[in-house]
């Protein structure tokens, strides 16, 4: 199979990053099929789907007849075979557990066709955690996108042991015709290569705060003002959810063993007291306040 072969993908997974793969595929020209085990998460997807076409309609970057022809693509399926039974590419973006990710995995292995690849989004998960529950390990990749998959242009492919060049090539192609930019990681590390750098440098600011070097607001100032980032490191945390950054470490660290690789103690702190940043409206940042960032209490 080559990469142009690809026509119909399948999205398992309705939560934020499954449902803009899903309408990203089907603005692409893909047939997309998406499910949710949870019927009120497909409903809502389905909801935002359209909410998010009708916006672009609005302010121009859509004619009315694109964004119709996207939903025609997009089909929501209750049942998992009848989002994924014809797909030549599947895209797994469920809960991050691992027995939820292989269960899974063996249903699609036994619902898809045998030429299908099998893909997750997961970039902590790795493949060959997954491959031995199917029939097809050199099918089975990581294909990571980044929130929101709409507009983050990297996809990072991450190929195990198994993993085919011509599967890779597939991958790497059908990334292309999704507008994206992907890098190829030639063989399996935990985090894969932005979340590794981003954590690293989120460790190295967390531990000038705790030394009483830099405050988390001087410190983001100094990496946006001097550094050309986009946003610091603890409106980055803040945003993409201070317990998703405890909870990827723990799991970095029940690997390693390593003791360097636990949370920091005051990443721990905001853990343990449930400032866990937007989502709960305090992190590094008062978010009860207005602006893009709040104020720090």
């Amino acid at each position: 199979m080559r990469a142009e072969d690809v026509r119909t993908i399948g999205v398992v997974g309705a939560g934020t990053m499954g449902q803009q793969i899903a309408l990203l595929g089907a603005l692409h020209g893909f047939t997309v099929g998406v499910h949710d085990a949870i019927g009120e998460a497909l409903k809502k997807a389905e909801a935002w789907a359209h909410t998010y076409l009708d916006g672009r309609v609005d302010k121009g970057r859509l004619t009315r007849a694109e964004a119709d022809a996207a939903l025609g693509r997009l089909t929501f399926a209750s049942d998992l075979a009848g989002a994924v039974g014809q797909a030549d590419l599947v895209i797994e973006a469920i809960v991050e557990k691992l027995e939820a990710k292989r269960d899974l995995f063996a249903q699609l292995d036994r619902l898809t066709p045998p030429h299908a690849l099998l893909a997750t989004n997961s970039s902590t998960i790795v493949s060959s955690r997954l491959m031995d529950v199917t029939s097809r390990p050199e099918k089975v990749l990581n294909l990571h996108f980044f929130n929101p998959p709409l507009v983050m242009e990297l996809v990072e492919v991450c190929r195990n042991a198994k993993t085919t060049d011509e599967t890779v090539a597939v991958a790497m192609g059908t990334c292309r015709r999704l507008g994206k930019s992907p890098i190829l990681l030639k063989r399996e590390i935990f985090g894969f290569v932005v979340n590794r750098l981003l954590w690293a440098v989120g460790n190295e600011a967390m531990s000038l705060v705790e030394q009483g070097i830099a405050t988390p607001e001087e410190i983001d100032t100094a990496m946006v003002k001097g550094a050309r980032y986009p946003i610091g490191p603890f409106a980055l945390m803040d945003m993409n959810g201070i317990d998703v950054g405890y909870l990827v470490r723990m799991e970095r660290y029940r690997e390693s063993g390593n003791e360097a690789d636990r949370p920091p103690r005051i990443m721990v702190e905001k853990y343990e007291k449930g400032e866990w940043g937007r989502k709960t409206g305090k992190g590094w940042y008062d978010h009860s306040t207005q602006g893009a960032e709040g104020r720090k209490p």
